[in-house]
């Protein structure tokens, strides 16, 4: 993930109001369009985009790039299951904001839906990114998590 840490913790651009849904689910359906291909290293969003294919982690951190470039700081890139029976991992977005978090995955699911529909049994955290801040979740039903500054200190916070 050394290649990838820079994009995720960059400075945001321009402000969050410019920011809507509908701009989301833009961006989630043109990576939702690129064809799934598995790749072992974390691809650049420059990668995905011009790519033959991405994969969810690619995707996730291209999707990720274009909301904090355009002022999104309450974006967590996670690491889970899709499904709490899977065997792989799975990367998608979650994206908090005044109407709720929303879960953002464009190698699924065409636009944005509200994490509240996952249930418990979907889209099971197990790590999350945001800046310079890793997250992981106490437990793999549990949206509670240990923040852990890149740098070493804990605090708790909300997955």
């Amino acid at each position: 993930m050394t290649r990838i840490r820079p994009i995720l913790s960059s400075a945001a651009g321009h402000k969050e109001q410019d920011l809507s849904i509908s701009v989301v689910n833009h961006w989630i359906g043109n990576l939702r369009a690129i064809p799934y291909g598995f790749s072992m290293e974390w691809k650049t969003p420059d990668e995905v985009q011009f790519g033959a294919y991405a994969d969810c982690k690619g995707k996730a951190v291209a999707l990720y790039n274009a909301m904090h470039s355009r002022g999104a700081d309450n974006v967590r890139l996670v690491i889970g299951k899709r499904l709490w029976t899977s065997r792989k991992t799975h990367a998608w977005l979650e994206w908090a904001t005044t109407n709720g978090t929303y879960i953002l995955d464009p190698t699924i699911n065409w636009s944005a839906f509200r994490a509240e529909r996952a249930g418990n049994s979907s889209y099971v955290p197990l790590y999350a990114y945001s800046g310079g801040k890793k997250f992981r979740a106490a437990t793999s039903t549990s949206l509670f998590a240990s923040n852990r500054l890149l740098g070493g200190q804990h605090v708790a916070s909300r997955l």
